[in-house]
Parts: structure tokens; C-alpha cells; sequence
């Protein structure tokens, strides 16, 4: 959702007047706001961390992280996620007497997607496109620029990428409460990032931003350049060809940069045992993927934990 101005204004006083983020990292993330749109109490911002997208990456916080946890806040699509972070601060510049925000721990952490968004603010970078380039590098997370970057991108093309990075298959097979199928079968992994690769020719956006997107994996010889209606079958030749684990999860990782996500991720359905909408099977579902980040090293080549690891060193400071 967008944000007129006077929503905009509204939402961002609600958050740093909400006395939960004192000495706490503040992280804006994209995701549906209505349900707490217009309700005046700062205090009352405290359910839009039971929100999907909130929740997922609250529950990727790690678990040796005991105090002083970051708190999220939905702030609508990756537009008005970037609007909210800069008017957040001319904010709380303009009456810091009225905010319990510090300005050095506010983070934004939007989607990569297909389309680049421009950052009209007064910022180190002109887009998100930009942000990725500095960010990552050959598909980890360049540590050594970490520091430049108040606004995050993802390294995979959208959040609902990270559901479907090869490690979270242990997820889903040891998910017991309802099992998860895909296309009426058990999930597994490799079936998806095949029709994925698949179907990528019937995605017009794709096609219109094919030369730009394809250099997001340049580091990978053998595909770089290479045309979008001739990609599958490049693609499909490197992955049969690859022996090694790690070679086919940076393979995979590549496509994960490149193709859409979400609507893959929206074809995991629960069997028949789930008594809920399938809506909610999927948010609970994403818990479970987030508390696996939760548990994971915090290395350059998982996003997710390294991004946390990062926003750790504040406090320790």
C-alpha cells in the first residue's frame, strides 16, 4: 500500500513516539499496515510485530540475541518503506524532544525485485539496485561495506526467496503439524526452482528488464550475458552438470536473484489435517523458516544472520 502524506506523517510520529524502541534498534520492512493505520497510540504499534512480514524477521533475530531486541514496523510497499525511514528522520531532527528514536540505529531492509527503486532523499545511493551492487558481492554479503548502509536490500530478489533457499528443506520435511505440499505433493525444493526456470519466459516484467537483471550474476561465467529465451536451458545444463552441493546452492542462489518468489511461495499448501485458512498455514510456515535463521551462523553467505550479526555490533559498542 502507498501512504498519502498525512498517513505518512501519521505513521512515522506513532513510531519513534513509541516508547518500546528507547535504546532499540528500529527496522522498517515492507508489509501491510491498514489493520494499525489511524489508531493514535504509539503504544498500540506494539501488534504490527505479530504482522507477517514483521513477524518473519523478528523471528530471525538470533537466539543468543537476548536484550535490547530490534523492533519492526510494517511500513506498506518498498516505496513507502523508503519514504517512512527519511521522514522518520526529518522527524525526529525537527523535535528530538518528542521521539525516543536514535537516529544512528534506524535500518531499512526492502526487497531487491526486478525493477530498481530510485531514492529521491539526500542518500549514499541513487537506488536499490545501487545498494545491492555495494552491499553484495558474488552472491555474499560484502562485509567489508556494511557500514555505508543504513537502508538494506536483499540479496535474493524478495523475502519470500529466503522461504525458498535450498537449506530450508529440512524445514519442510520435519514441519509435522500440517505436512506442506506443492502441486499436491510432498515439498521438495529442486521441483520449484525447475519450474521456476521454467516458466521465467511468460514473465513480461522479466523479459523488459532481462539485460540489466542478468548481471545481478555476472559472477557466474557460463550464464553471464546469456539471453533470457536461451537461459533455461543454460541453466539446466550447469545444474545437471554440477556434482558438488555447494556448487548447485550457488547455482540455485543465482536464480533466486533473478526470478520472482512469491508466487511459488503462495503454492505451499498444508494437507488435509490443517483446520486453518492457507494464509495462515504459510505465516506460520515462515515462523518456522525464520526461528532456522534464527539458529544459523551468521557468515557473509547467509544474508539473514549476517545482516543481525551487523546491527549486534551497535550495542556492543
Amino acid at each position: 500500500m502507498s501512504l498519502n502524506e498525512t498517513e505518512l506523517k501519521e505513521h512515522c510520529l506513532n513510531i519513534i513516539k513509541s516508547a518500546r524502541i528507547r535504546n532499540r534498534i528500529v527496522i522498517l520492512c515492507e508489509g501491510v499496515i491498514s489493520e494499525v493505520q489511524g489508531r493514535r497510540s504509539p503504544q498500540l504499534y506494539k501488534q504490527m510485530e505479530q504482522m507477517p512480514d514483521a513477524n518473519f524477521y523478528s523471528a530471525c533475530v538470533p537466539t543468543w540475541w537476548k536484550e535490547y531486541r530490534p523492533q519492526f514496523f510494517n511500513c506498506g510497499g518498498r516505496s513507502s518503506v523508503l519514504k517512512t525511514y527519511f521522514k522518520i528522520l526529518e522527524l525526529h531532527n525537527a523535535n528530538s524532544s518528542q521521539s525516543f528514536l536514535n537516529p544512528d540505529q534506524l535500518f531499512a531492509i526492502v526487497d531487491l525485485d526486478i525493477q530498481s527503486e530510485e531514492i529521491k532523499e539526500d542518500y549514499n545511493f541513487q537506488n536499490t539496485e545501487d545498494i545491492f551492487y555495494h552491499l553484495y558481492h558474488q552472491g555474499n554479503i560484502n562485509e567489508s561495506n556494511t557500514d555505508y548502509h543504513r537502508i538494506w536490500v536483499t540479496g535474493l530478489i524478495h523475502k519470500e526467496a529466503y522461504f525458498l533457499s535450498p537449506g530450508i528443506q529440512e524445514v519442510f520435511d520435519n514441519h509435522y503439524v500440517s505436512y506442506p505440499l506443492y502441486k499436491g505433493n510432498a515439498v521438495n525444493l529442486e521441483n520449484i526452482y525447475l519450474d521456476m526456470v521454467n516458466d521465467m519466459t511468460n514473465d513480461k516484467e522479466l523479459q523488459d528488464h532481462w539485460s540489466r537483471v542478468i548481471q545481478r550474476i555476472s559472477y557466474l561465467a557460463n550464464l553471464h550475458g546469456v539471453e533470457i529465451d536461451k537461459f533455461q536451458y543454460c541453466w539446466n545444463q550447469e545444474y545437471c552438470n554440477y556434482q558438488s552441493l555447494y556448487d548447485k546452492h550457488k547455482l540455485i542462489n543465482g536464480l533466486l536473484m533473478l526470478l520472482k518468489s512469491k508466487e511459488y511461495w503462495k503454492q505451499i499448501l498444508p494437507d488435509n489435517n490443517w483446520p486453518h485458512s492457507e494464509h495462515k498455514f504459510r505465516e506460520q510456515l515462515s515462523l518456522k523458516i525464520g526461528q532456522f535463521y534464527s539458529k544459523q551462523d551468521g557468515n557473509v553467505e547467509n544474508h539473514i544472520p549476517f545482516f543481525f550479526k551487523t546491527l549486534y555490533k551497535l550495542i556492543e559498542k
